[in-house]
């Protein structure tokens, strides 16, 4: 599954004046989906709520009394760039600049030329597929003698986790039955699908934990949790511990560590001559469309 430059998935969330607002959604347009708002503090809002991979920040909307605000946004979530908007010169602008430094911001994008537009389309597309890089290296690097369909599988399955709950949605999206799926892992004696995908939900978990700013609660919604009891319950399950034990004990170097060595590593032997996403009755390695 290969990645792709830009997406209606990717969010901005944009501090920025109203005559700007139509120009940042113009250069928006198949790259990324712009959410408006008036303040630092309902960014940050924005920012805890849904995935973010951007906050745009106009210097002609900066006001001193956001400093601090401004400060946390930067602090506590430091794999979201803040990106500062010029899109007019002037001694305001370059004042707002300095004082945006001040705060921790180092992006900006002057756009009053079309270069400014691509290099912030350029910054919201970098982090965008961030998280599932950092877990997918390590793991197609264990399996990069696997079959195709074994790769696919892997590589999906990690960039689908964050929305996808239940191994029905994941087949769904592999073009596959769940109960083929389920067969095929049983048969093989790997691990089942399910098994599989609440792992590296918590891999995405630890990912997400990294962030200061997000709490508990921020994490579990992320994941589609009904609630974070619900998240907490499940940690309990499959790991007999808490939320708050598991961000403390497993920051993301070690939770991944953990599972290459629970969930790919006995089974590699397994994992190089396995298809689960072949089509027909037997395993001819052809994924199924």
């Amino acid at each position: 599954m290969g990645g792709q430059a830009h997406g209606a998935n990717l969010t901005v969330a944009a501090v920025v004046l109203p005559g700007e607002r139509p120009k940042v959604e113009a250069a928006g347009g198949g790259w990324f989906a712009v959410v408006h708002r008036s303040s630092i503090a309902e960014a940050i809002r924005v920012v805890r709520e849904r995935p973010v991979d951007a906050v745009l920040v106009s210097v002609h909307q900066w006001e001193p009394g956001q400093h601090d605000a401004l400060g946390h946004l930067v602090r506590d979530f430091p794999g979201i760039p803040t990106v500062a908007l010029v899109s007019q010169h002037g001694p305001g602008a370059s004042e707002a600049l300095l004082h945006l430094g001040a705060t921790g911001v180092r992006e900006v994008v002057d756009v009053t030329s079309p270069q400014g537009w691509q290099r912030l389309r350029q910054l919201v597309s970098q982090p965008a597929t961030q998280a599932a890089a950092r877990i997918k290296a390590p793991v197609l690097d264990a399996l990069r003698d696997a079959p195709a369909d074994t790769r696919l599988f892997f590589e999906v399955m990690i960039q689908l986790a964050p929305e996808t709950v239940t191994v029905r949605q994941l087949a769904s999206r592999l073009h596959v039955r769940a109960s083929t799926l389920m067969s095929r892992f049983q048969r093989a004696d790997l691990p089942s699908p399910k098994s599989y995908l609440a792992a590296v939900r918590l891999l995405h978990a630890a990912v997400l934990f990294e962030r200061p700013g997000l709490s508990v609660a921020d994490v579990a919604y992320r994941l589609e949790f009904s609630s974070p009891q619900s998240f907490g319950r499940h940690l309990r399950t499959l790991m007999g511990i808490t939320s708050g034990e598991f961000r403390r004990r497993f920051p993301f170097p070690l939770a991944q560590r953990r599972f290459l060595d629970l969930m790919v590593a006995p089974y590699r032997d397994v994992l190089l001559e396995f298809h689960p996403l072949a089509s027909g009755t037997g395993n001819s390695g052809h994924w199924s469309e």
